[in-house]
This record gives C-alpha cells, sequence and structure tokens, in this order.
C-alpha cells in the first residue's frame, strides 16, 4: 500500500487517494486519518451549539441588565437563530464538496467569532436596540448552519458500516455544546473574567454582579484554538469534490421529504425545547432560578442520540423511532398536568421530570431518524446506479454524494423546530397566558408522525 495517501507535512493537507470501504487501505492508513478529522471536527461542531444557542441562556438576564423587552421579544430571540442556521443549512450542506472539509471547517468555525465579540459589547448598553440583537441573533445562527457541513464531511471519511458510529459521536457531542453552554454560562456572568476589556457588570438587587457579557466572550478563545486546529490537522478529501448540479437532484426524492418531517420532530424539537425551556420555565414556575438546572436536558438529550444510534444499528431504525414517536406523545400529553393554571397549582418537579423525558425521547429519535436517512440513501442510490449500468465503484461514489447531501438538507428542515416551538410558547403565552395551545400543536404533530412513520416504512420493513 503506497504511503502517498497519508497526509504528512510533506504531502500537504489533501488527500487524492480515499477508499474507506477498501478494507486493507481502511486498516493501513484510513482508520487513524477519519478518528484524527472526527476528534477535530467535533469541539468545533460542540462550540458551534454553544454558539448557536447562547440567547437561550443570554434572553432570561436580559432586563435584569437593564432592558426593558417583552417576553415575546425574548422568546423571539431565542428562536431567531434557528430561523437564520435552518436557511444556511440548505447551503452549507453543499459547500464541502465544493470547497473542502478542512477549509470550510476553519472557515465556519472562525466567524463565529464576530457574533459573540458583538453580542458581549451590546449587552452592557442598556440603550441597545432590540433590532440590533435581532441582528446579533440572526448571525448566531450561522452556527447552527454548521451541523449540515459537519455531518457532510464526517460521512465521507468512514466506511458505510461505520458511517452510523462516527455520525452519532459527531453529532451527539457536538449537539452537547447546548448543554454546555447552559451549564457554563451562568457559571461565567457571576464572575469577572474580562474586567481588563472594561466590563464591569451590573450590580443586582440582592448584591451579585451580573456580567452578562462573558456569556458571550468565553467562546472567543477557544474558536480561535480550534479555528487553527482544523485548518492545520484536519483534511480535504478529493474523492468528496462534487459540483453543485450533481448534489441538487437528491431534492426530488420523495423520501428526502418524509425523512425531513420526521426529523423535524426529534431534533426539532431537541433543538426547539432547548431554546424555549429556560424561557417557558420562567413564565410557568418564577420563583425557580431555572438556570440551575436547564442544562440537564440539552445534556440527557446530547447523550441519547449516540444511543438511539447505536440502538437503531442493533434494532432497526424504523422500529426504534415507531416507538421513540409513541414515547414522544405520551410525554406531549403528561405535560398538560403539571402545569398550573392561571397561576395556581402545578409541579415544577413533575414538569422538569415529564420534560426530561421529552430531551430524552427527542435526542434518541434524532439518533433512529440519521440512521434511517443513512440507509434509505445509500440504498436507493447504488440500487440506482447498479440498475442503470453503472459500476460498484461509481455507485459507491454516487452514493456517498448523495447521502451526504440527504443529510445536510434534513438537518436544514429539522433546524426549524428551533424557531418554531419556542415562537409558539411566545405567542401561547401573549394570546391565552398558557403554553396549552402550543403543546395541543406539538401532540397532534407527533401523533401524525407516528402514522407516517407506520405507513410509509413500518408495514413492511420494521425489523429490517
Amino acid at each position: 500500500m503506497s504511503q502517498s495517501s497519508v497526509p504528512t507535512s510533506s504531502s500537504g493537507p489533501l488527500i487524492s487517494d480515499w477508499r474507506p470501504e477498501d478494507a486493507a487501505f481502511w486498516q493501513q492508513t484510513g482508520h487513524s486519518v477519519a478518528r484524527r478529522n472526527l476528534w477535530i471536527s467535533v469541539p468545533c461542531l460542540l462550540l458551534a451549539f454553544c454558539v448557536w444557542m447562547i440567547f437561550s441562556a443570554v434572553a432570561v438576564n436580559l432586563n435584569k441588565v437593564g432592558f426593558n423587552f417583552t417576553t415575546d421579544q425574548l422568546f423571539m430571540l431565542t428562536a431567531l437563530p434557528s430561523v437564520s442556521g435552518a436557511l444556511l443549512r440548505v447551503p452549507y450542506a453543499f459547500m464541502v464538496p465544493l470547497f473542502g472539509g478542512r477549509r470550510w471547517t476553519a472557515l465556519s468555525t472562525g466567524i463565529l467569532i464576530i457574533p459573540c465579540l458583538w453580542l458581549g459589547f451590546a449587552v452592557q448598553d442598556s440603550t441597545t436596540p432590540f433590532s440590533t440583537f435581532i441582528m446579533i441573533s440572526l448571525l448566531c445562527g450561522f452556527a447552527g448552519a454548521n451541523f449540515a457541513s459537519s455531518m457532510a464531511n464526517i460521512s465521507f471519511f468512514f466506511p458505510k458500516q461505520k458511517q452510523g458510529g462516527a455520525l452519532g459521536i459527531n453529532g451527539g457531542f457536538g449537539n452537547l455544546g447546548v448543554s454546555v453552554m447552559q451549564l457554563l454560562a451562568p457559571l461565567a456572568v457571576s464572575m469577572s473574567i474580562f474586567a481588563f476589556f472594561g466590563a464591569t457588570g451590573v450590580v443586582q438587587p440582592d448584591g451579585s454582579t451580573l456580567y452578562l457579557e462573558n456569556a458571550a466572550w468565553i467562546w472567543v478563545p477557544l474558536l480561535a484554538v480550534f479555528t487553527l486546529a482544523a485548518w492545520f490537522g484536519m483534511n480535504d478529501l478529493a474523492t468528496s469534490k462534487a459540483s453543485l448540479r450533481s448534489q441538487l437532484p437528491v431534492l426530488k426524492r420523495a423520501h428526502l421529504w418524509i425523512m425531513s418531517f420526521l426529523y423535524l420532530a426529534t431534533f426539532g424539537s431537541f433543538i426547539g425545547f432547548s431554546a424555549g425551556f429556560a424561557m417557558l420555565t420562567k413564565t410557568q414556575f418564577p420563583d425557580v432560578n431555572i438556570l440551575h438546572f436547564a442544562f440537564f436536558g440539552p445534556l440527557i438529550g446530547a447523550l441519547a442520540r449516540s444511543a438511539g444510534g447505536a440502538l437503531s444499528d442493533r434494532l432497526g431504525g424504523i422500529r426504534v423511532t415507531l416507538i421513540n414517536f409513541v414515547l414522544m406523545a405520551l410525554f406531549s400529553a403528561l405535560l398538560f398536568t403539571t402545569l398550573p393554571t392561571e397561576g395556581q397549582g402545578g409541579s415544577f418537579v413533575a414538569f422538569f421530570a415529564v420534560f426530561l423525558m421529552l430531551f430524552l425521547t427527542a435526542g434518541l429519535g434524532s439518533g433512529s431518524t440519521f440512521q434511517m436517512i443513512s440507509v434509505i440513501f445509500r440504498k436507493l442510490t447504488m440500487d440506482r446506479v447498479k440498475a442503470a449500468g453503472g459500476s460498484e465503484e461509481q455507485a459507491m461514489r454516487e452514493a456517498a454524494t448523495e447521502t451526504a447531501a440527504a443529510l445536510g438538507f434534513i438537518s436544514a428542515i429539522g433546524a426549524i423546530g428551533g424557531f418554531f416551538i419556542p415562537k409558539a410558547f411566545g405567542t401561547s403565552l401573549e394570546l391565552t397566558g398558557s403554553p396549552a395551545g402550543a403543546m395541543k400543536v406539538f401532540l397532534v404533530f407527533y401523533i401524525v408522525c407516528v402514522a407516517v412513520t407506520w405507513l410509509v416504512y413500518g408495514r413492511k420493513t420494521a425489523g429490517k
């Protein structure tokens, strides 16, 4: 086996010979290169999720540092990053074959420094208009788009039998960024970390000082470090190169839109609950300092994503997804019993416990639906190419390209849930004073997903 395909300081970051399905190549050179790219990709994606969901920790504190925004406005700020993130995931899904995984990972990670710096300065001036925060929140959405390109990039490095595990690690640990942010940001805002930049904080009624700018600035040095790590430590694959035209046919596949719908219900729920849970809890249980507990839900959901992929490899993605949607509908119905009525009653412990189960099932479903996407698109593409007289090598190459494009595009649809869920909570509270109206919509949605999964995939192929 030639060693010219192994990236070294002399061969440069571009790998021209990449054959992960070749067992000998994979064992001798491919495995170590793929793992190195994966383990640099993971912290880059984790930091992207931190930036993407940063307003879920910042919004609940804005009025404490001198702003006077309404509840609906605060929910809007937590929701908007998911709008731009979802829209940008579409072009991001096609960027790795166009520019290369190393270049795009470094660029897409480095530009996240901009909204973090801007937000840190904006929260220190209570005259900063709401429109400025809207622009910053939309810029934070660039971080959410990184998921599409990151998952597409990693899919090129691993053979098909190992893609589920690799994508589970990349996506699962990447999703942990939500929990990491919600754990570290509340700690950071309580300490004077950036006093040398003139950050003085705002004294609170209890005598403590709130340094809200720290919630944004603590990510800047980490983003800089891993931007450099991506640039100097990752690789571009010549074999992943593909024109935009060659990737666009995936949009014609009916299964793309069906799986987008199902992924919206799983990952969309995870990211939507992550964005809106703290604000929702504050409106229903104002005496609870939710920032001490908010990170548990995203943590469980992120860890469950990897478990969902592993369960799907063992039991079948269709079966796991179907059972998971039944559980999501059940827990959504139970949530109604935990809410206070006109400010009276309700149980925070029960509310929190049921929401943890929703995070758990949203994470499991994210892993199982992603496994379904990989299996479905790889099989459909290879069967189609072979039926047209194409070679095995051509079929595998086109399957890798189309699967990566499908994963990226479907992830874009799923990210829209990060907007609709917190916005639905905010609108329901604004109109009725209760989140129950939004929750009824979610319950019906999950029931429809049970039916779609069973009718389209479950009747003939469950367990395969």
